[in-house]
């Protein structure tokens, strides 16, 4: 019988305990698990929103949700608001879920197209069912309830990241993943294969396994220090480097929606929990100063200061390889993905999956490296292009920043994107994308970028017609709307956190 396994994973936070608990829930039998996390040192732990795709990691886990809210002051998210982007003034919701309903062969956004044109549709939120919950603060489960022709809402949380990897440390540690407290002070390597060896302790033991999972943070200590992969930086498109966070008090505004507000050098972002509201600011050292955008942050909260701000300070790109040898790197070890679209929690449960599925045996593959390599260059790649046009494509003008922003050359990839909706309303999603077309959709159009033309076969519709259906499915998601409980009561009902 062949010997088991051995995985350790080189740190904790979400990113370690995520992989932890998707380890101890799928590979029962064949596998040891250990995990080494030293109590002395933090984490950065600001990511406090997600995407849908965190209900599919929970429930793959059997997660109660409710418990799990509970468990880390979750709430509701149904999208992001966003905040004089465009332009000063201007806001729009990049929601879950559809907008409007597909008609034949076209998608629904070329017979809005139209229609706008002929001035018989309002601003694209009126026919997301998601954003006019959002904006009247209202939340349920489940399929609707006043119109069967309308799908139930999607929607991701926002909570704890502290309390988030607190939680699943409990489930992975009674489903056999063991802890190991100790500070990794060295990081041996073979001398033959150029394989990591050991990871030395601060005690003086040793603890060695066949695959390392590099969940150290910003540091990359086995990915960067020890293998020396390289890092692709992508500062040239997404030039903000520092971030100042801090809580503040919870305040009356308890929104189902994350809020980012455009500021002169960079962005805000507003994350409402049941026991405080998570704020921070993202800027470019180039452009403003740490004191400037710590007034900026101060100057933005709806509620008291809750402790002292902090600064993060990072370099958007990735890892030249998040598997070098026999190390992959997850969380901020593989890389930084500005969080404007909350995206670094679902970047860790895909790497997680991706590695399941490419899961070595006793020997590592080279082509299981690439492979898995080529996968997580597409993903990043694709995310960071979707954000790349929030900067882009701006009218703004009113500072230096936002200037260099809007005149700034994009990846060809988003360059292709861009042209193709400009002409006549195309958006094409290519293979797994993370961000579908409805996405693009509520950015592009968000932003202000308005196509010359639409889709002929949507002038097929009489106008008389057309403004109906229009007006239909505005009224429909109303109505579906004024039934739904407040986002505070749906909480308060299903899923309250026990008082501090």
């Amino acid at each position: 019988m062949a010997r088991p396994l051995r995985i350790v994973i080189a740190g904790g936070g979400t990113a370690g305990w995520m992989a932890a608990a998707t380890f101890a829930r799928f590979l029962e039998t064949g596998f040891d698990i250990d995990l080494i996390e030293s109590d002395a040192i933090g984490t950065v732990g600001v990511g406090e929103a997600t995407i849908p795709q965190i209900r599919l990691f929970n429930d793959a886990l059997g997660l109660d949700e409710d418990a799990f809210l509970r468990a880390t002051g979750g709430t509701f998210k149904l999208g992001i608001e966003f905040v004089d982007w465009h332009r000063k003034g201007s806001r729009y919701m990049h929601a879950f879920g559809d907008v409007g309903r597909d008609v034949g062969l076209l998608p629904f956004h070329q017979y809005w197209l139209r229609a706008r044109a002929l001035g018989l549709a309002g601003d694209l939120s009126a026919y997301s069912l998601n954003t006019q919950a959002a904006l009247a603060e209202r939340m349920q489960r489940g399929p609707a309830r006043t119109a069967q022709v309308l799908p139930g809402m999607p929607y991701a949380y926002h909570f704890d990241a502290a309390l988030y990897a607190r939680h699943l440390r409990r489930y992975a540690e009674t489903r056999g993943v063991n802890r190991i407290e100790g500070k990794i002070t060295r990081v041996t390597r073979d001398g033959e294969s150029g394989d990591v060896s050991g990871l030395v302790l601060e005690d003086g033991t040793t603890v060695s396994a066949d695959l390392y999972i590099d969940c150290t943070g910003f540091r990359g200590l086995l990915i960067e220090e020890a293998l020396e992969t390289g890092y692709e930086d992508w500062t040239q498109w997404l030039p903000c480097d520092r971030a100042v966070a801090v809580p503040s008090a919870r305040s009356a505004a308890f929104t189902p929606y994350t809020r980012s507000t455009a500021h002169a050098a960079g962005w805000q972002w507003r994350i409402p929990l049941q026991h405080r509201t998570g704020n921070g600011v993202v800027f470019s050292s180039a452009h403003m100063s740490e004191d400037e955008a710590t007034a900026t942050l101060l100057a933005g909260l709806d509620g008291e200061a809750m402790a002292e701000p902090r600064t993060i300070t990072f370099r958007t790109g990735k890892r030249r390889r998040m598997w070098n040898r026999n190390v992959v790197a997850l969380g901020l070890a593989a890389g930084f993905m500005e969080p404007l679209e909350s995206t670094s929690i679902h970047l860790i449960q895909s790497a997680v999956s991706r590695l399941l599925t490419l899961l070595p045996g006793q020997t590592i593959s080279e082509v299981d490296r690439a492979e898995f390599n080529r996968q997580s260059d597409f993903e990043w790649s694709r995310i960071r292009d979707f954000i790349i046009l929030h900067y882009k494509a701006t009218e703004r003008d009113d500072t230096a920043f936002w200037r260099q922003c809007r005149d700034m050359a994009v990846p060809d990839t988003l360059a292709a994107k861009i042209a193709l909706w400009q002409a006549n309303g195309h958006i094409v999603r290519e293979r797994e994308e993370l961000f579908a077309e409805v996405g693009w959709l509520q950015v592009l159009a968000g932003q202000g970028l308005v196509p010359r033309g639409h889709h002929p076969l949507a002038d097929a519709i009489s106008p008389s017609d057309l403004g109906e259906f229009m007006d239909m499915i505005d009224k429909l998601n109303a109505r579906e709307v004024a039934q739904m409980p407040s986002h505070a009561a749906f909480v308060a009902q299903h899923c309250a956190a026990p008082a501090a």
